[in-house]
């Protein structure tokens, strides 16, 4: 589990993988269209793809020279997790901050 989630937080580290998450999330893209907007070579876009797909984030199904992408987002539920920890521990760290300086107002 620990290793999934670190190949999870790998892929998200690099903002042209996110952007490519956010677009599958709407639509199937073939690997050409998820490179167009971003500028990037196809074969830089397919590295950025091998790495979303080694994290379970994208499914590729190849049709001849098509090569089409699909989200799966069931991966980032570990990551939200983990994130969800520290999102408490900070609402408690702000809250009590929070007091303190109500208290010294005057």
């Amino acid at each position: 589990m620990v290793e999934d989630l670190d190949d999870v937080f790998h892929a998200l580290a690099h903002e042209a993988r996110r952007s490519m998450l956010r677009r599958l999330a709407a639509s199937e893209l073939t690997v050409g269209e998820l490179a167009e907007p971003l500028h990037m070579s196809l074969a830089a876009a397919s590295k950025h793809v091998k790495v979303l797909e080694h994290a379970g984030l994208v499914d590729r199904t190849v049709a001849g020279r098509r090569h089409v992408c699909r989200l799966n987002a069931r991966p980032l539920s570990g990551a939200t997790a983990w994130l969800r920890f520290y999102e408490e521990f900070w609402d408690t760290r702000l809250d009590a901050l929070r007091d303190v300086l109500e208290e010294e107002k005057p």
